[in-house]
């Protein structure tokens, strides 16, 4: 604690015009009350909580689906929301009747086992939820047990009204009102990153009345009471009084610490608590954990409404026949009727005799519903589940994290994606700022390239030497007429120190004092200086190393200090009015340590988007140094101060290309008499009682950052995650949408769009804001005071119809628009009379960027993309303020990075980077998708096929109930014989390669298109079946009816028919997976043939059994059929005739309607793609579905650009580029 207590004698509000100055207004007592303000807290009395009114919630949060109470309803309910599983359910309590013609057990026992394994399944997912949601609840705090003192407990163990004490880096766990700090004036950093995507740190303050309660003592006899809102899920509001020591005082938001936010720059804070658990704002803002079903499960649904209604239809057929046989031929069979009275066979009532039947032939032809589809699916999900979680390629080295399917229930949802929905800090940044380049007195410095100049460089070099050969050397030249640019780096790459975190620069003409040799010197010099002077950090004293670290609001500040450190100019202390900077010089061997005297600090707001300070050097002279947005630095510069005005506007445009984030640095030299006027003015706004004080103090501080001089502009890199600007290009290859919902200022995303290519140069900006003034947009003040609802959503509304008509009447086809709104308008644009509009207008934009979003419209907006669309959305996040629109969207994926565990937990699947993103997708949603498509298509062939071979043999038997088969044969086919190979097409099949997914991305759309799942391709595999049953039924009985089957003249009995009949339907079905499948290891080859050849076994050892449990079967395959030359030809003539349409199909689709796996899987047999590389590039560059974002749209740009250029040079010259 002794070094907070040192830290503490800087007094942070000295810092601050504008958040932290606190005029002393009268303390009044603010009276609200009625519903929405009830709250009532008792602090350091907790126990007072116990009892309503004033029970509140506990500090436990869950986000599973279900607890021990609820899990068995709330799962046998998702089980038999299932249509087949209620069909059995039906079936398995009509088997405990006489009307069953199988028994009981071999009805209950199939659907007990498929919902007990499913429901298992769900059990055990939950249960991963629950130990994460522990891992939370769990996490340990400090807190006031009485008598001043505190003991650590459990987060979940926390109650309203206790005092709770946070030290630095440690989590919030719950909404806390702030009392005190570490520093004397009760400041304290908070970082909200987690909850509203927010880089920059947050200045909170305690009120005045509390800042004596600074160590454990104070809290011996402390307490107080509360009277605010209700819970609620505003982030940015609050309202309440505190009553202590016989006074009331006004709180504001400036006094709330949010739980799941972090202590940051402070030691300490104590804090009592006043919202818990889901009571909080965060939990608040979350939804509850909803029930997720893929589309192809949906759609399955729908199939089997069909096969039930085929099922309904043969039953009716099927029991009109036996009513009709019993009314007037059973009377004739004397020898058929049953030996006591039954209604099941009444002559006399053949209309109820009927009826039963129809009960009986639903029951019979149940294998036209295949129960043990669901559990099948289950089995391959899970094995998919487990094939993701340990694919190497999404390993994360650095944090030991594999990817993780939390839910298997959504795996070929990975396929059919159409719009993802991206969070930016954390997701696609990791929040960490190198300083790259910088542009100094019109020159540019600076020589490595950012991730973006590399990878175009890249991309464009494969695209001109595949593509544009013809342009790269003009006949009888070996000079290429379009050079790329050089990515230089290190000359020597052995000379490379050690990477220094936040300073990626090169450049020796700066580096080592080389600086003093450059033509404009002292700019230079005034440049490091204001990197090192103009801020509001802190440096800390690595003890062990002598050096600095700096505590800084954002992570650009803490760059530039990095920076200024590099150059030579290292900020070593602050003091409350002054700034010491370590000042080094190849002239001397020691450094120089330079006092500058902090007169004013006009802080950086999100609309003022600059920030100065003035200083008296030691010279006595008095210096403005400002660095803010160019845009706002150019319009303030004197006429002499635009001196290096064009060169620098170069740089900043080629900066902005390259995705770096850019701030111009400008200084004013003032006068004593100037400066004493002007402060005059400034301290008397500052002290200003009134709701006008901030608008006074901004005039005034407008007044003086006016006639600036240009220095230059720096060029930071916001580091993205590794490789997120080539995922999104494979992405948007793929065809993907992504839209970008941050909670961060419009700037830093609109940089963020740059960096990763969601934005470029020549992309048209549509900007929909709240008014025409963009200093405006991000005002703090509330725009309805000035303008009436309806007007302010009328001109939105009118700015949504304006850039519609614009994208319309487009005649450039190259033309791409991007769509960057924010929060407050947003909160208009969702709004029902406006929402279409609003997503019609974006889903016509290459890209969406949404900015200052709070956690409930990035929800809101991934049901409206939803909803709207009607298509398959993916929600990626990393942060607490993400779980509502991982939660909304189809498929939700948390990055697990190291800011919490929120989005995890509220995840299907979570990933350790967003570049593996694309291998999820890409890879195993293209296969799962595939996979799960034919694999149900192939259930419903084979089970049609089997099931309607019993409808023809009772209609051939007069309608009787009885079966051709087994009752063994029947259980067996689902369960063992057919079984095993379905599930290896399920796991194991591919149709391209890995690296073929990646490298033809276009293959992907075949999901989102759904080519394998339409009602095409299912009612062409449901009469493929439906041929196959007539084919295996009528060969057979045309054969067998009154053919000499044995040596001795005899003919076929019904069980050897029967037998013959079901191994036809073993072969059939087994040869047709067999065919289609198109990747084959010796697991498939084992389990194809494997199921024939048990069958074989089966049949083998059944006969063998003693006639009581073998029945008719007894040595049947052995003297019977084994001996019978026509069973063996039989079986091979029904499984060809069988096949044989299927392959003709396959044949003449691979022949003249080839699909683009067909033909990347001809040139891979062939070796085409190592033999001719000209063909297999071409063919890649075509399996890119056309996109307007990534890097690849950046290249083609810049191609286009260049072949204009040169069109444009020969034609010039009269010799036109052929």
């Amino acid at each position: 604690m002794g070094k907070g207590r040192i830290r503490a004698k800087l007094r942070r509000s000295n810092l601050y015009t504008f958040a932290c100055i606190r005029p002393h207004f009268p303390e009044t007592e603010e009276q609200f009350e009625g519903p929405g303000y009830s709250r009532l807290i008792y602090c350091n009395e907790p126990s007072r909580h116990e009892t309503k009114p004033v029970k509140y919630c506990s500090n436990y949060i869950s986000t599973t689906k279900y607890n021990f109470i609820t899990f068995l309803p709330k799962a046998i309910f998702e089980q038999f929301r299932r249509v087949a599983n209620l069909y059995f359910l039906l079936t398995a309590i009509l088997s405990l009747t006489d009307v069953a013609p199988f028994s009981a057990v071999s009805m209950i026992a199939p659907l007990a086992f498929v919902v007990g394994l499913s429901m298992a399944k769900e059990a055990l997912e939950d249960w991963r939820r629950f130990i994460q949601d522990m891992k939370v609840n769990m996490r340990k705090a400090v807190v006031h047990k009485g008598n001043g003192v505190f003991s650590h407990k459990p987060w979940m163990k926390i109650r309203v009204g206790d005092v709770v004490k946070v030290e630095k880096d440690k989590f919030f766990p719950a909404d806390l009102l702030l009392l005190s700090s570490s520093y004397e004036d009760g400041i304290c950093y908070v970082e909200t990153m987690n909850l509203d995507g927010e880089t920059n740190l947050k200045v909170k303050r305690a009120l005045e009345a509390t800042l004596s309660l600074d160590d454990d003592e104070s809290f011996k006899d402390f307490t107080g009471k509360i009277k605010c809102e209700d819970p609620n899920p505003s982030l940015y509001t609050f309202v309440g009084n505190l009553e202590y020591d016989s006074q009331i005082h006004p709180l504001d938001p400036s006094q709330v610490l949010l739980r799941d936010s972090k202590l940051r720059n402070t030691a300490y804070i104590y804090g009592v608590v006043i919202f818990t658990g889901h009571d909080s704002k965060v939990m608040q803002n979350a939804t509850k954990s909803p029930s997720k079903r893929s589309n192809i499960e949906k759609q399955m649904d729908k199939i089997i409404y069909i096969l039930f209604s085929l099922l309904v239809l043969i039953s009716l057929i099927s029991s009109l026949g036996f009513a009709v046989k019993t009314q007037f031929q059973m009377p004739d069979w004397w020898y058929l009727q049953p030996y006591v009275d039954s209604k099941l066979y009444d002559p006399n009532r053949p209309a109820l005799s009927g009826l039963f039947h129809l009960v009986t032939a639903l029951i019979l032809y149940g294998y036209l519903i295949p129960i043990s589809l669901y559990v099948s699916i289950e089995v391959v999900k899970v094995l998919q589940a487990m094939f993701i979680n340990q694919d190497i390629y999404m390993y994360d080295e650095e944090t030991g994290t594999p990817a993780q399917a939390r839910t298997s229930n959504l795996n070929e949802e990975l396929g059919q994606v159409d719009t993802i929905l991206s969070d930016k800090t954390g997701t696609l940044t990791c929040n960490q700022m190198d300083f790259l380049k910088c542009s100094i007195s019109g020159t540019a410095y600076g020589t490595r390239s950012s991730e973006v100049e590399l990878a175009a460089a890249r991309q464009m070099a494969i695209d001109l030497d595949g593509n544009d050969s013809e342009l790269s050397y003009r006949s009888g030249g070996g000079v290429p007429e379009i050079e790329l640019e050089t990515v230089v780096t290190s000359k020597d790459e052995r000379d490379q120190k050690p990477p220094i975190k936040g300073f990626s620069f090169q450049d020796t003409r700066l580096m080592n004092g080389s600086w003093l040799k450059e033509p404009n010197s002292d700019v230079l010099l005034l440049f490091f200086r204001i990197l090192a002077i103009c801020h509001t950090a802190i440096p800390e004293e690595n003890e062990e190393t002598g050096g600095f670290t700096y505590e800084a609001e954002s992570p650009d500040e803490g760059a530039f200090l990095v920076a200024a450190r590099e150059f030579g100019f290292e900020f070593c202390k602050r003091t409350q009015s002054s700034i010491f900077v370590r000042e080094r010089y190849p002239s001397s061997e020691e450094p120089i340590e330079r006092e500058y005297k902090i007169l004013n600090l006009l802080d950086f707001t999100s609309k003022r988007k600059r920030m100065s300070v003035i200083v008296r050097d030691g010279d006595g002279q008095i210096f403005l140094l400002c660095k803010g947005a160019d845009s706002i630095i150019f319009d303030r510069l004197s006429k002499n101060g635009k001196v290096f005005l064009e060169a620098t506007t170069k740089h900043l445009n080629d900066y902005g290309e390259a995705g770096l984030r850019t701030l111009a640095l400008s200084y004013r030299k003032l006068q004593e008499e100037e400066y004493s006027a002007w402060n005059n003015e400034f301290l008397k706004a500052k002290t200003s009682i009134g709701g006008d004080r901030e608008a006074m103090l901004e005039k005034v501080s407008d007044m003086i950052e006016r006639d600036l001089i240009l220095v230059g502009a720096t060029a930071v890199e916001d580091k993205l995650q590794k490789g997120v600007p080539q995922c999104i290009d494979k992405l948007a290859q793929a065809g993907l949408k992504i839209w970008v919902l941050t909670g961060d200022k419009m700037e830093t995303a609109i940089n963020i769009g740059f960096a990763c290519s969601l934005l470029r140069q020549g992309m048209k900006q549509i900007f929909i804001k709240t008014a025409t003034d963009m200093e405006a947009q991000d005002s703090k003040e509330n725009l309805l005071l000035f303008m009436p609802h309806q007007a302010v959503k009328e001109n939105i509304a009118l700015q949504i119809t304006n850039a519609s008509q614009m994208i319309k009447l487009e005649k450039d086809p190259h033309a791409a628009f991007a769509l960057i709104i924010d929060g407050k308008t947003l909160t208009y644009a969702l709004e029902d009379d406006l929402k279409h509009q609003f997503l019609n207008l974006a889903v016509d934009c290459a890209s969406v960027i949404c900015c200052r979003v709070s956690p409930k419209q990035k929800a809101l907006v991934t049901r409206l993309v939803k909803e709207g669309t009607g298509k398959t959305t993916l929600a990626i996040g990393d942060g607490a303020n993400d779980v509502g629109m991982i939660q909304e969207a189809d498929i939700g994926v948390g990055i697990s990075g190291v800011e919490g565990m929120q989005a995890v937990m509220a995840s299907d699947f979570a990933i350790a980077q967003f570049r593996f993103l694309e291998r999820l997708l890409v890879v195993h949603g293209h296969w799962c998708y595939k996979r799960i498509a034919q694999m149900i298509c192939y259930f419903f062939y084979k089970n049609i096929a089997f099931g309607l071979t019993i409808f023809y043999f009772e209609a051939f038997t007069g309608f009787s109930g009885q079966s051709v088969y087994d009752d063994w044969y029947m259980l067996l086919f689902n369960v063992v014989l057919t079984s095993l190979p379905v599930i290896s097409l399920g796991v194991f099949e591919q149709d391209v390669s890995s690296e073929i997914c990646l490298q033809f991305p276009a293959l992907y759309q075949q999901g989102p298109r759904n080519l394998f799942f339409d009602w095409y391709r299912i009612f062409g595999w449901m009469g493929n079946g439906l041929y196959s049953s007539l084919v295996i039924f009528f060969l057979n009985i045309i054969i067998f009816y009154d053919q000499a089957f044995r040596d001795e003249g005899q003919t076929a009995d019904m069980s050897a028919v029967g037998t013959t009949m079901f191994t036809c339907i073993i072969w059939a079905v087994n040869c047709q997976i067999a065919l289609t499948m198109s990747h084959f290891t010796w697991i498939q080859h084992l389990l194809i043939w494997g199921s024939v050849a048990t069958w074989y076994l089966f049949l083998f050892l059944y006969g063998m059994m003693p006639p009581i449990y073998s029945g008719n079967a007894f040595h049947l395959l052995v003297e019977v059929l084994a001996p019978a030359p026509i069973y063996w030809c039989t079986t091979l003539l029904v499984t060809l005739t069988c096949n044989l349409p299927y392959l003709s199909h396959l044949s003449f689709q691979r022949c003249f309607h080839p699909m683009d796996h067909h033909i990347i899987q001809e040139i891979k047999y062939y070796k085409k793609d190592v033999e001719d590389r000209y063909m297999w590039t071409r063919e890649r560059s075509k399996a890119r579905q056309e996109t307007k974002i990534g890097i690849t749209a950046r290249v083609d740009a810049k191609i286009r650009q260049l072949k204009g250029r040169l069109t444009k040079k020969y034609s010039t010259i009269g010799s036109p580029l052929q």
